[in-house]
């Protein structure tokens, strides 16, 4: 069976449910942390809104509320999307790179942050937001906070900042592939255990083993799809993308041609 399609997304979520697990928002746990299997499900929307949409709504008819974290790039800022996943339920949050897009000038970065965020506020009441990777700049997103407190915006947390991945196990399907860590940047953290998957079939049988931890956040971007011209299509720019990467890092002429190509694709 094919990975990352919805079929095997819903299989995903219905073997947590099945094993005891709740899900909660990002929101909810850090406000009011259920006790227990809890699995909070986080979506970086970072192109594909409609790819967002559908899991939004595979979602819903399971009865789970999950956070969808929206850039401000026309990929990811649909309008129409971001509504009806709020009509479901969900948390909308901001997906931030307002350092790198700004050079790093704090100042500059800032204010565009708070017209951003105030912009999102106007389909949810947005109490969490989590940076944008941004791979090609040198700038780290989340420098943002320094001197700056969450609190005074009202904001509850970060996912990047505010959780201790000693407690709450971390996974994450960057890089098209749950043991992608290689390829990531800054989807990085340090987990109190080496626990790792290779595809979704692999986590289903650890969840329905009982040996999945009892504490996790799970970040599914939106490349999950039904559609089979796009899953093919999707497979073939990531595994391309994720072996540029990997030059890049050693080649600064393919870094920087590759940093014109992401620049061009999001502009």
């Amino acid at each position: 069976m094919r990975d990352f399609t919805l079929k095997a997304y819903r299989m995903l979520l219905e073997a947590f449910l099945h094993a005891g697990y709740r899900f909660q928002t990002f929101e909810e746990s850090m406000t009011t942390p259920a006790d227990g299997k809890t699995v909070v499900m986080r979506h970086d929307v970072d192109e594909l809104a409609w790819n967002a949409l559908k899991m939004a709504e595979l979602e819903f008819a399971l009865g789970i509320r999950a956070t969808y974290y929206f850039r401000v790039v026309k990929q990811s800022n649909v309008p129409e999307v971001i509504r009806k996943i709020v009509a479901m339920g969900h948390e909308v949050g901001y997906h931030y790179e307002d350092l790198s897009m700004a050079e790093g000038d704090m100042t500059k970065a800032m204010a565009s942050f708070k017209a951003n965020l105030d912009y999102f506020r106007q389909y949810y009441p947005v109490r969490s937001v989590c940076m944008h990777g941004s791979s090609t700049s040198k700038y780290d997103n989340r420098a943002l906070w320094k001197g700056q407190s969450l609190g005074d915006l009202g904001l509850v947390g970060e996912p990047y900042l505010s959780v201790d991945f000693n407690q709450v196990y971390y996974l994450t399907d960057t890089g098209y592939a749950w043991d992608g860590g290689r390829y990531a940047v800054r989807d990085v953290v340090e987990r109190g255990t080496s626990l790792s998957f290779h595809n979704t079939w692999q986590i289903i049988e650890c969840v329905n083993n009982g040996a999945f931890p009892e504490k996790a956040l799970v970040l599914a971007h939106t490349l999950w799809t039904g559609n089979v011209i796009q899953w093919i299509w999707l497979h073939i720019r990531e595994f391309l993308r994720n072996r540029i990467k990997l030059l890049a890092r050693k080649n600064g002429t393919i870094a920087k041609c590759y940093e014109k190509l992401v620049r061009l694709y999001w502009k």
